[in-house]
């Protein structure tokens, strides 16, 4: 490893984790897994999310996203990623014994889809709450199509810890208060996510093909790999290309993450202004509720973004009131893609990596992002994305070209130093193993995720949805042949039954006119003081 890989600021600052290597253990991950239920044959299921997993609105591990067939499972936020782990595969267990002959789709790239109005919006029962969550869904419906919210990935929620920054502070004689330090860090850790998310593309990316029905007829650039499967050779992951959402609305929502403020305000703008486009529509159409408003976002979720910062909410408090209030308590990264070679979708080597390259992120000079930085990390990305694992590929650092191969290789290097602080934190080489596990996808294309979907699919001779209904099949058999014990088999099926009573109650005490509720709702995003 040599030193002039590293500055001075970023030197001192793997001083001060080295004389404080208890507090590398007490980081916390989480992790959101979302994926399509589908039948026997590879279809989209048409039936309502399963009683026996309780209900989408209140339980807080088993829900649905999008659409009543998009399932996504919710971990705790634990300090062992190895327990992250094993609660997300007993999450899949569970929902195996309520499945009867549906199946959860093994990719992020969704199977071959029904007619757009067949795609069943995700329901939530009477409650305003719950009314307010369905009708959220129908505007997405109504602005990028129901197609598009059919894409699953994984989210990875990953947090320092609160006693580290003080440290930090006091150590850089900032004068800044504890909650301001903090959001500072962390949106530094987001810029230069920005700047090196490529990387995770090219390790993680898993969706170089898909159903050629996705595009619904669309003009694409896309190869025929079969006659219903289409990819491109390099790609590494169409879900985070331009085929994703397409979204002339959110084109000005650009916030480069210089400070909280700013991107705080970018977000509160966008739901309070109006969108001609969405403005035409109305928010009713026969009587009924079509989308929550007419603004360039119906709420601040809707901007879609690889890494947001988080705070965890109080009830009826919206995300943005929650981060100006307290500031930010963690990232959630949203640019994975499930890896179809696993049963849930990611494994414990890729969690070692992406703490060892989240804490590069928030301990590295991060200077602030000028237009022309914000427009290179998005070319970067997209060039990735579409043809990372092509010889010879270049990107752009600083202005300058240099090979994707080099400039993986360097961050590597400089992720180096943290995956060794983190394996003396925990005992073990759990890290560095993680570590070389990346830098033999480096130097070998073939060892990655996307490149070996392509490789079984050719292997096979075998389209997208027949590669992804044979993984499927094979964790299902996976997941079940491992039975949950009978006491974590009871918890889940007790917290499914609380769930089922709490949706009760809600519904039952349920107060105020829905429209009302609405207005309320919308209208505290404008309180908002600054």
């Amino acid at each position: 490893m040599k030193e002039s890989n590293l500055s001075d600021l970023l030197n001192r600052r793997l001083s001060l984790l080295g004389a404080n290597l208890p507090l590398l253990a007490q980081c916390l991950h989480g992790i959101e897994r979302e994926c399509l239920r589908v039948t026997a044959e590879g279809r989209l299921a048409q039936t309502p999310h399963p009683h026996t997993l309780g209900s989408a609105l209140t339980n807080e591990q088993i829900t649905t996203d999008y659409s009543e067939s998009l399932l996504e499972f919710i971990t705790p936020a634990l300090a062992d990623p190895a327990k992250v782990l094993e609660n997300l595969e007993e999450i899949h267990r569970f929902v195996y014994t309520g499945l009867g002959d549906e199946y959860l789709w093994s990719p992020s790239m969704p199977c071959p889809l029904p007619a757009e109005e067949d795609i069943p919006i995700a329901e939530y029962g009477t409650s305003n709450i719950g009314k307010l969550k369905h009708v959220y869904r129908k505007g997405l419906a109504l602005r990028y199509g129901r197609t598009m919210q059919c894409i699953a990935g994984i989210h990875y929620n990953f947090s320092l810890p609160e006693a580290l920054w003080p440290l930090l502070r006091d150590a850089e004689g900032s004068q800044d208060s504890d909650r301001d330090f903090q959001s500072k860090m962390y949106i530094g850790l987001i810029r230069n996510f920005r700047r090196y998310s490529w990387l995770l593309m090219y390790l993680f990316g898993a969706s170089p093909a898909l159903d050629a029905g996705f595009l619904r007829g669309r003009a694409h650039q896309l190869e025929q790999f079969d006659a219903n499967t289409l990819y491109l050779p390099y790609a590494t992951s169409l879900r985070m290309s331009d085929l994703g959402y397409q979204s002339n609305a959110q084109a000005g929502l650009t916030p480069c993450y210089n400070d909280l403020a700013s991107y705080t305000d970018s977000l509160r703008r966008a739901v309070a202004t109006p969108y001609p486009a969405y403005v035409e529509v109305g928010t009713h159409k026969d009587g009924e509720w079509v989308q929550l408003n007419t603004n360039v976002l119906q709420i601040e979720n809707e901007y879609y973004s690889n890494i947001r910062p988080k705070r965890v909410t109080y009830t009826g408090e919206r995300p943005i009131q929650a981060l100006v209030a307290r500031g930010v308590q963690y990232v959630e990264v949203r640019c994975l893609d499930i890896n179809p070679f696993l049963p849930v979708g990611i494994d414990l080597a890729q969690s070692r990596f992406l703490d060892a390259f989240l804490l590069l992120c928030a301990l590295d000079d991060s200077p602030q992002l000028d237009n022309a930085e914000c427009s290179q990390c998005t070319s970067n990305f997209l060039a990735v994305v579409k043809e990372g694992r092509r010889p010879g590929l270049e990107l752009s650092r600083k202005g300058q070209a240099i090979s994707l191969t080099d400039w993986a290789t360097d961050l590597l290097d400089r992720i180096a130093p943290f995956a060794d602080l983190l394996d003396l934190a925990h005992g073990g080489e759990a890290h560095g193993n993680a570590l070389a596990q990346q830098r033999a996808r480096v130097e070998d294309p073939s060892l990655t995720p996307s490149a070996r979907v392509l490789a079984s699919m050719q292997q096979h001779q075998e389209g997208f949805a027949a590669f992804s209904m044979r993984q499927s099949l094979a964790h299902a058999q996976t997941l079940r042949s491992a039975p949950l014990s009978a006491e974590q088999q009871q918890a889940f099926e007790a917290q499914a039954r609380e769930s089922l009573v709490a949706q009760t109650r809600l519904e039952q005490e349920e107060v105020g006119d829905f429209d009302l509720f609405v207005g309320a709702y919308q209208a505290s995003i404008l309180a908002i003081s600054t």
